[in-house]
């Protein structure tokens, strides 16, 4: 999804990494309690430095919606996130997200057109009052509300079962997106065998998949992936193994299902972090997610033994595009009262999509 950005002034991109520092920590200092600064596990060391909450999107977001008194929200993430933070804050808060390009690439590999084609394909084919949308929270604000309208929720990597047993118990068949993985990995873990669930791919044909495919299915997967995750490979795993013969192996449930059945534990970007801080002095643990928050997590927790489990590491990219200029520039902005790169969620959309994070909530 093509996102514009307008490049930044000099001031910003010629400034020394003190002086985006001086000019941050000033700003910071003069918005005082109207600011609030989130950043996203994945985000660089030298902007999660400003954070006044970490966590992952749906976290943040929350976190954004009880701090009432925060008028100006910051978000260091990508798109989708500023979007639920807009979504359920109130109508007194504003959400920045310091460069417009910071998106997400599994999010936009299901766009709110693509849905509908799908979804009224499948409607000629099934009855599709007994397909049941679940749309994962690193999607567009479009899509959150395409499933609240059609009776679906919104889930997260660590209640995906609870909302898939909910939705199973309310339909025949489940249409998941963006991810994939995630909707595999869950179905699997329930008992489900890989023949219940093809995957749509919105690129070809009717998805590429018979009619009988599509009526015999529970799980209708759709063709998306985290490009961080699905780096990790089996290999990685048997290379961490070796030579750590007693370590522990941690993978996000975004990575493909031959790695999650190598792991010793799956769980979500908090889940992961939770392990590692519960885990004894001079454990060895391997993680597969983004290499920022791993490398974090090795910093803070010195000993221990925290590595990746890809030699090659593995950034985000989309988020890395949040840097010190960008943020010093959005945060100086407000400080002359001037709000850029603000996030708006249209009302309707807003409504529809509260209404599938409040199903996910309530099932939870």
């Amino acid at each position: 999804m093509l996102r514009l950005q307008a490049p930044l002034p000099d001031r910003y991109t010629l400034a020394t990494p003190g002086e985006l520092d001086e000019w941050i920590r000033a700003a910071k200092e003069a918005l005082g309690p109207r600011l609030l600064i989130l950043g996203h596990h994945y985000q660089r060391d030298e902007v999660i430095r400003w954070a006044d909450a970490r966590g992952d999107s749906f976290k943040l977001a929350r976190f954004a919606a009880e701090d009432d008194r925060a008028t100006d929200i910051v978000f260091c993430g990508v798109h989708f996130m500023a979007e639920s933070a807009d979504i359920l804050t109130g109508p007194h808060q504003r959400v920045v997200l310091p460069d417009l390009n910071a998106g997400c690439s599994m999010a936009d590999m299901a766009d709110l057109e693509q849905v509908e084609e799908c979804w009224e394909h499948l409607a000629g084919v099934v009855d599709v009052d007994r397909v049941v949308p679940i749309t994962y929270m690193n999607s567009s604000a479009a899509l959150k509300a395409f499933v609240g309208e059609h009776g679906g929720a919104v889930c997260t990597s660590s209640n995906a079962a609870a909302v898939i047993e909910w939705a199973l118990a309310r339909g025949d068949r489940v249409l998941f997106f963006p991810d994939q993985h995630l909707g595999r990995n869950t179905a699997r873990a329930m008992g489900f065998r890989e023949a219940d669930m093809p995957v749509w791919d919105p690129h070809l044909d009717q998805g590429g998949l018979e009619e009988r495919e599509v009526k015999e299915a529970t799980f209708l997967l759709w063709r998306g992936h985290c490009s961080v995750h699905q780096r990790f490979r089996p290999e990685h795993v048997t290379a961490f193994r070796q030579e750590h013969p007693d370590g522990i192996v941690i993978v996000h449930p975004e990575c493909a299902a031959e790695v999650v059945e190598l792991a010793d534990h799956v769980g979500s970007t908090e889940r992961i972090l939770a392990l590692v801080e519960q885990s004894p002095p001079g454990t060895e643990l391997g993680i597969g997610t983004e290499i920022h928050m791993v490398a974090r997590m090795a910093k803070e927790h010195p000993d221990r033994t925290v590595v990746s489990l890809d030699p090659l590491v593995c950034p985000c990219s989309t988020m890395f595009r949040i840097d010190p200029p960008h943020l010093a520039w959005a945060l100086e902005h407000l400080v002359r009262g001037e709000v850029v790169n603000r996030i708006v969620v249209d009302e309707r959309t807003a409504e529809w999509a509260r209404v599938a994070l409040r199903r996910m909530l309530e099932i939870t």
